[in-house]
């Protein structure tokens, strides 16, 4: 299942990020988002999701969000 596919306001654990870009690896690796972390979605948009990362909100587009695997 992916973030699009998330219920809102329930907490899911990260499995895996599935792209094969590394620049989009890295950039959410810095955002804390890696396997084994807790994430939590905030509400879908058209274009994406808001999500929560560590206490911290993020939007992600729709090519991010398919890319989280929980």
């Amino acid at each position: 299942m992916t973030l699009l596919e998330a219920e809102i306001g329930v907490e899911y654990i990260i499995k895996d990020i599935v792209t094969e870009d590394e620049e989009m690896n890295a950039f959410l690796f810095s955002l804390g988002c890696y396997s084994g972390e807790p994430i939590t979605v905030i509400s879908h948009l058209k274009g994406g999701c808001i999500v929560s990362i560590k206490d911290a909100r993020y939007n992600m587009d729709t090519e991010l969000a398919k890319a989280i695997s929980i």
